[in-house]
This record gives structure tokens, C-alpha cells and sequence, in this order.
């Protein structure tokens, strides 16, 4: 089925021949010159794609914009020159991706199709979003997807790392192929290596007949390891040499099984904090984390709460056989500025369990239990209280240690950041009364000494740098953002993140 592509015609001379090029590629094409008639269109047919190609900073054009977002239709916007400097103001708008004029027609038809099948990948995976953490955690995905290396996927719980997993493998020449997935934290260590590897008749009580494991299972195709890090010393051994050899042994069997078999591994935990505590394996630390993706807690990428939001009230209500109209603003505001601590699963049974309780065909801001509003609050270092009454000196110091050893790793990021870079970054250290300032100096290309004081986070040496960056070459991200050797992308949502616009 060919895609449905929606182009306006405020600038004729870019719009005719990209549509003459899109229609010879096979896209099925409607040009509007009216806004009103390209808003019904969007409503009526639901195109694949929505391409401005002028006015994008007149009202009309933001409505369309507004109402593609909505809808879930990427929206392509064509801009002038003199637009540089007003990009992201653009993207704000809800535009998923620019493009700066002159646009050459087969330059616009790549655009289209990436965007198109982005988009397709996102209906597949049931990734949904718009912000930039979403559509970089996409752009990896597809860069990932066509070798069979390695994958690491780390994020909070809830926030996705099967539906990545998956779009992974659906995306790879592994298609059509066998994907399994194992939660490892969910099976008892007596059962782990059996479910994994398999084992033979006999080889312990109650193994009455030969049973596949895994890896054998999922031969040729991809196997998930969910919650990685909770798999116990001897199965991490097992599992390295797996990784090396693609061979293993079933349970009490003395036959080598070779396999031909993609892992993507997932977890919840800080792996290098467990690495640096002694509780996973450092050499097999190293072998999963050949390739390695990053999923956002739902607080990091706010912007996408009311796409999840109209979607999960979509699906549930037609899952339940329910009227629906939505929700109220008041109501949405309030799930937007909710702290998440479950994340998109959190999120989806929330409005579940609204859309089935709710007492009216909507969503108010006063169905929303306070909980939610709330969150489960701050985790302090502070002493912790048994029911009997007892302080529970063991896990206060469980949380002293592990604070310790995360500010052993910042350290060693820092450190190794430094060697990486050593033209680059000065660092100065100060002490406890020294005023912390960032020194920008035109001998360095741009890069001033970034001072550190001792006690400062990574997150403010980070900001220190971004700081010096940006003054340093008046508030170009462009140039800042090459400098610090990051994308435009995460330095926008960085500048974001610390209050730095």
C-alpha cells in the first residue's frame, strides 16, 4: 500500500517538483492550497506525512502542525534561510524534522522515506513520541538493527526495553526469525541455567526427557536477557563464554552446542556500580555492552505524556468497549507534571483503570488519585525504621556504600574524560571556599578551563561545560554542541535540562 503524503502550496516552486518527485517514487500525493482544506484532509485521511513548505511561522501553519501531532502524522517543514536562527522554535511547534531551502526534490523524497518508515517502526514497536530522546533512540535503533553485534539496553523499569529489544530484531535481517525472551530475575537460580541452556534426561531429579533451552530455541534469530543483572556468578560465567563462542553445554550433557544467535540484554541496574561492587562480572560487563542504548525515564521527555496519553485512552477504550471523548486540559496538565516513578507502564495502567472507573466519558483532573500527583517522595540517607522499632543499620549502610561507590565512578568518568580530551578540558581544583567559576580563554579554540571544586557532581561540572561552551561562541549550539563533541539535539535538551535558555 503506497503512503499518503499531504504537501501545501505556499511556495509553488519548491512544491511542484517535490511532488513530481515523490509521486515517481511511489507515494500517492495531494497538494492543498488552502490550510482549511488541508486540516480536513488530515482529519478525513490520516496521511503518512504532512510537508510544509512555507509560512510554517504563520498561525495557520502551526495549527496544521498542532493537529498532525495529534493525530500521530510526522510533518516535514520546509524552511527559508533566514529561518536558521528560529529552527528550533519550529520544532517546538511539533514539527518532527526541517529541512533548509533550496531543498532538492531527491533530497526531499530520502527525507520522506526515512521519516516515513520511522514512523512505521514506531507503530511496530509501540515506541511513541515525538521528543528528541524518542527520535534519537529511533535513529539507533535503525543504525542497530542490520549487525548482529551485542546490544545493551539500560533504563529505569517501565520504560520500554522489550519494545526496543524487539524493534531491534524486527528491523534486522533476523526478521521472520525466532525472538525469546527471558526475564533471568524472574526464575530461581537452580532453574536459570536449565531454562538457558537446556539440559539432557536424567541430569538431575525430575529432568524425566531432553528439554531445549533458550538459546537453542531462539537459533538464528534473537534472544532478549531481561533484567541481566540479576543473574547469579556461575551463570555469568556460563553466559561469557556463550558470548565468546556461541557454544555451550546443556545441563549433564558432554556434547558442544553451537548456536547462531544475536543477545540483546536488558537492565534496571547502574552495571558498572555493580562491576565496581563485585556483583557482576566485569569481563562480561564488557562483552554485552558492545553496542548500547539508553531509554529516558518518562520524566526526562515530558513532551510525549499527551501522545501517550490520547493513544493508551484510544486502545483501552476500544478495548473495553467503551465511549471515550478524552481528557480534560486541567487533567492533562496535571499527568504532565506528574513525577512517573513507574514510567510508561505506570502511565498506560493509570489510564487504564481511568478509562474503566471513570465516572464520566472523560478524564478530569479530579479522577486522578493524589498518589499520582505526588510520587513515592524523596530517598534520603537516613536511618530506617523496622516495625519493632529497630534501626536497620544494615540497609542504611547498603545505601551509604552504594552512594560511595557511585561517587567513585562519577570520578572515574570525569577522569576518563579527561584523558580522552587532555587539549581540551583543564581542570582546576579549588578549595571548599574557592568561588566556582567557569574561565573562558580564547587560546584554547574556545575551551576554558572548566574549575572543579571538590564536591560537585558530575551534572555541574556537565553544566559548567556547556556554560563556558556557549558563552565562548555567543550562544552558538551549532559550534558549542561540536565542541563538547555531543549532538545539537542532546545539547537542546541538556540547555533544557539545566535551566540555561
Amino acid at each position: 500500500m503506497s503512503s499518503q503524503i499531504l504537501i501545501t502550496m505556499d511556495d509553488l516552486e519548491t512544491a511542484v517538483p517535490l511532488n513530481a518527485a515523490l509521486e515517481s517514487a511511489g507515494y500517492s500525493t495531494a497538494m492543498f492550497s488552502s490550510m482549511d482544506d488541508a486540516r480536513g484532509s488530515v482529519r478525513r485521511e490520516s496521511p503518512d506525512l504532512v510537508i510544509l513548505t512555507g509560512g510554517v511561522h504563520e498561525q495557520h501553519a502551526a495549527h496544521l502542525a498542532a493537529l498532525a501531532r495529534e493525530a500521530e502524522i510526522s510533518t516535514l517543514a520546509l524552511l527559508e534561510p533566514t529561518d536558521s536562527e528560529r529552527t528550533e522554535r519550529v520544532e517546538r511547534l511539533g514539527v518532527t524534522e526541517t529541512m533548509m531551502k533550496p531543498v532538492r526534490p531527491d533530497d526531499g523524497v530520502e527525507t520522506t522515506r526515512r521519516l516515513i518508515e520511522r514512523r512505521r517502526l514506531q507503530e511496530r514497536t509501540g515506541i511513541i513520541g515525538e521528543s528528541a530522546p524518542i527520535q534519537e533512540l529511533l535513529v539507533k535503533i535503525e543504525q542497530m538493527a542490520p549487525v548482529s553485534s551485542t546490544v545493551l539496553i539500560q533504563g529505569q523499569s517501565g520504560t520500554g526495553k522489550e519494545l526496543v529489544a524487539k524493534g531491534i530484531h524486527d528491523l534486522s535481517p533476523r526478521r521472520g526469525k525466532p525472538f525469546i525472551a527471558v526475564n533471568c530475575a524472574a526464575l530461581a537460580e537452580t532453574l536459570l541455567e536449565s531454562e538457558l541452556f537446556g539440559h539432557e534426561k536424567g541430569a538431575f531429579t525430575g529432568a524425566a526427557e531432553r528439554r531445549l533451552g533458550r538459546f537453542e530455541l531462539a537459533d538464528t534469530g534473537t534472544i532478549f536477557l531481561d533484567e541481566i543483572g540479576e543473574i547469579p556468578s556461575a551463570t555469568q560465567v556460563k553466559l561469557l563464554r556463550v558470548l565468546e563462542s556461541r557454544t555451550f553445554f546443556r545441563v549433564g550433557g558432554v556434547q558442544p552446542i553451537k548456536v547462531d544467535v544475536r543477545v540483546i540484554a536488558a537492565t534496571n541496574r547502574a552495571l558498572r556500580e555493580a562491576v565496581a561492587l563485585g556483583e557482576f562480572r566485569d569481563d562480561l560487563y564488557y562483552r554485552l555492552n558492545v553496542l548500547n542504548i539508553y531509554l529516558p525515564p518518562l520524566s526526562e521527555r515530558r513532551e510525549d505524556i499527551p501522545l501517550l496519553v490520547r493513544r493508551f485512552i484510544r486502545e483501552l477504550a476500544r478495548q473495553h468497549d467503551r465511549t471515550f471523548r478524552g481528557i480534560t486540559p486541567e487533567a492533562m496538565q496535571r499527568l504532565v507534571s506528574a513525577p512517573w516513578p513507574g514510567n510508561v507502564r505506570q502511565l498506560r495502567n493509570l489510564i487504564e483503570s481511568m478509562v474503566v472507573l471513570a465516572p464520566g466519558a472523560e478524564i478530569r483532573a479530579s479522577d486522578i488519585p493524589a498518589d499520582i500527583l505526588e510520587g513515592p517522595g524523596t530517598l534520603l540517607p537516613m536511618r530506617l525504621q523496622s516495625q519493632g522499632g529497630h534501626a536497620m543499620a544494615g540497609q542504611e549502610l547498603e545505601f551509604i556504600l552504594r552512594s560511595l561507590v557511585d561517587l567513585k565512578l562519577q570520578v572515574e568518568e570525569l577522569r576518563r574524560r579527561l584523558d580522552d580530551h587532555p587539549q581540551r578540558v583543564q581542570v582546576i581544583e579549588l578549595s571548599d571556599h574557592s568561588p566556582v567559576d567557569v574561565i573562558s580563554d580564547g587560546d584554547h579554540d574556545g575551551d576554558g578551563p572548566v574549575v572543579y571544586r571538590p564536591g560537585m557532581t558530575m551534572a555541574e561540572v556537565e553544566k559548567a561545560a556547556i556554560e563556558a561552551a556557549l558563552r565562548e561562541y555567543h550562544g552558538n549550539r551549532r559550534r558549542a554542541a561540536e565542541v563538547l563533541s555531543i549532538g545539537e539535539r542532546t545539547l537542546y535538551r541538556k540547555i533544557k535540562a539545566y535551566h540555561l535558555e
